[in-house]
C-alpha cells in the first residue's frame, strides 16, 4: 500500500476564503552545537503545481537527496518566512524557549505580513506568537504546511552547519549536523568546545567542566 502522508484537510477545516494560514515547523532541538531553525510556510490559495503535493512529507522521511529541491520548489511556490535562535539564546532561555523564538521570527519574516493563523507542530505555543495558534502533536505528518516548513526548516540548517564544518573541522557537523553522533562526541574529547556549541547541553557541560578543573 502507497504511504500515507499529509493532506490539506486541517488547512481546509480551519480556512475561510482569503484566510493565510501558516504551517510553522523547527528543526534543531536535540543536536549539540548549531542554532534551532523553524519555517513557516503559506500554501498558495490555488494548490500547488504538479506532483508537488504528493512528495511533501514529514522531513525525516524525505530522502536526504531529495530535500533540497523540495526546498526549492516549495520557497518558489509559498510564502516561506525563516527565523532562527542562535547557541547564546539557547544556553541563556532554555531549548524550548529558543525554539518558540526561532518560531515568531519565521512567523515575523514571512513575505506579506503576520498570518491570520498559524498552525503549529508540538504540544505548546510560544507566549508571543503574533497571531492565533493552534498546537498540533504530529503536524509534520497530517498538515502539508507544517510538513512544507519541516523541509524548508531541515535544508536550510543542514546548509548552516555544513557552513559551520568549514570554519570547525573534524567535528563531522557537514555529516552530523551537530547531532551527538559518535564521531561528533569523540571530536569534543578530542578538540575541546567551540563557540558554535550548546554549552548547556551534555557532554559539551561536561568538558567545558573538565577543562577548568584543569586550568584552575
Amino acid at each position: 500500500m502507497p504511504k500515507s502522508g499529509p493532506d490539506l484537510r486541517l488547512e481546509v477545516s480551519l480556512g475561510t476564503p482569503g484566510r493565510r494560514i501558516a504551517g510553522v515547523d523547527e528543526v534543531g532541538r536535540g543536536p549539540l552545537a548549531g542554532p534551532v531553525i523553524a519555517a513557516a510556510v503559506v500554501l498558495p490559495s490555488s494548490g500547488l503545481a504538479g506532483d508537488l503535493t504528493g512528495r511533501i512529507d514529514d522531513s525525516k522521511r524525505v530522502r536526504a537527496a531529495d530535500r533540497p529541491g523540495l526546498a526549492a520548489a516549495i520557497q518558489a511556490a509559498c510564502l516561506v518566512g525563516i527565523g532562527a535562535a542562535s547557541v547564546a539564546e539557547i544556553d541563556r532561555v532554555n531549548i524550548l524557549q529558543a525554539t518558540f523564538l526561532a518560531m515568531v521570527r519565521a512567523l515575523a519574516d514571512l513575505p506579506g505580513g503576520v498570518p491570520d493563523l498559524a498552525i503549529v507542530d508540538g504540544k505548546t505555543l510560544p507566549a508571543d506568537l503574533p497571531c492565533p495558534g493552534r498546537a498540533i502533536v504530529g503536524g509534520d505528518r497530517s498538515s502539508l504546511s507544517i510538513a512544507a516548513a519541516s523541509i524548508v526548516a531541515k535544508v536550510h540548517r543542514d546548509r548552516t552547519m555544513a557552513g559551520l564544518a568549514v570554519e570547525c573541522p573534524g567535528y563531522g557537523w557537514e555529516r552530523n549536523a551537530g547531532y551527538g553522533t559518535a564521531e561528533h562526541r569523540s571530536a569534543i574529547q578530542r578538540l575541546g568546545i567551540t563557540r558554535h556549541h550548546r554549552r548547556s547541553f551534555r557532554p559539551c557541560s561536561d568538558r567545558l567542566l573538565e577543562d577548568s578543573k584543569l586550568t584552575a
